[in-house]
């Protein structure tokens, strides 16, 4: 059964005619999904410290501490297709996780499509990984303690950085998914199944792949597609987080198995009324705020300093 406030979410959004993303332009879609986040969104909690940063190659970031001391930290990508969300967007969400892990999150203002094509966001993915961990003291985190984590595109581009990291021999301490993106070739059976009628569609689906991924031979590739990737051991301890009336459902799943396959610790939970997008939309979804304190709770655990 979907949530009904869920359903009631979605009838609001039929009355009100919110026009599907697929039927706008990458600048309007933008704009509109900017505008539409105070309407479902929480008010942002108040946390110790918030700061806008930059790489020296002009990447932005957002730091969020909830807290003095030496932090542990999580590299935070935000969800929207690759093509739309932006540091703002996710500011609730960002400050949320800090206050219920007790972690320093640094938000990525990676570059987006159709302007900027795959892989221009998973390159400013590891950019950013490796930065933080370079700038650790000046950030006031412990760079033995860094996690990714992400939701939908952006949960696609924290298991990319972390199989990066890994091949880089700088390994990651932990991997927080949100109904990731693991397969670009979106044939599991949850799109079919989910794929009109719960915010996310098949047409808006194939609206975002075609500006970020738009050649067909590029979505096989594991930097598009985790799922897909030809080595998935010795990665960091996982959560995974799906939504049951989303089409991207099954892919999580998938991919949680997969790391499970490879040897990998990993935590799998399903919330089986839910729609694509829930966990930023704690002001009218209860069940919002249940995920976010499960990622915390995972975060806090995970990222716990090693006894001596």
């Amino acid at each position: 059964m979907l949530d009904p406030q869920a359903r009631a979410l979605l009838d609001l959004m039929i009355d009100k005619r919110v026009p599907p993303v697929h039927t706008l332009q990458p600048a309007e879609a933008r704009r509109f999904y900017a505008e539409r986040r105070a309407f479902t969104q929480p008010d942002a909690p108040p946390v110790a410290e918030v700061r806008d940063l930059a790489t020296d190659a002009g990447l932005a970031l957002r730091l969020v501490r909830p807290g003095e001391g030496v932090l542990a930290l999580l590299v935070y990508f935000h969800g929207g297709g690759w093509t739309i969300g932006d540091l703002d967007t996710h500011d609730v969400v960002c400050r949320t996780l800090a206050l219920a892990s007790g972690c320093a999150v640094l938000s990525v203002d990676y570059r987006l499509a159709p302007e900027h094509r795959f892989p221009a966001a998973v390159d400013d993915a590891v950019a950013a990984v490796r930065w933080a961990r370079r700038e650790a003291v000046a950030l006031g985190v412990d760079p033995a303690r860094v996690a990714v984590g992400g939701d939908s595109a952006g949960g696609n581009l924290a298991a990319v950085a972390a199989i990066a990291a890994r091949d880089a021999h700088e390994p990651l301490a932990a991997q927080l998914l949100i109904y990731p993106v693991t397969d670009m070739r979106a044939i599991a059976p949850s799109h079919a199944a989910n794929g009109q009628g719960y915010l996310l569609t098949s047409d808006s689906i194939a609206w975002f792949r075609g500006h970020y991924v738009p050649d067909e031979a590029s979505w096989t590739d594991w930097r598009a597609s985790p799922l897909l990737a030809p080595d998935l051991s010795r990665l960091p301890r996982a959560l995974v987080i799906t939504a049951g009336y989303d089409p991207l459902r099954d892919e999580g799943l998938q991919y949680a198995d997969a790391l499970s396959a490879a040897g990998n610790r990993v935590q799998y939970v399903g919330f089986e009324r839910q729609i694509h997008g829930f966990v930023t939309m704690g002001r009218v979804l209860d069940e919002a705020h249940t995920a976010l304190a499960l990622a915390g709770a995972f975060l806090r655990e995970a990222l716990a300093p090693v006894a001596a």
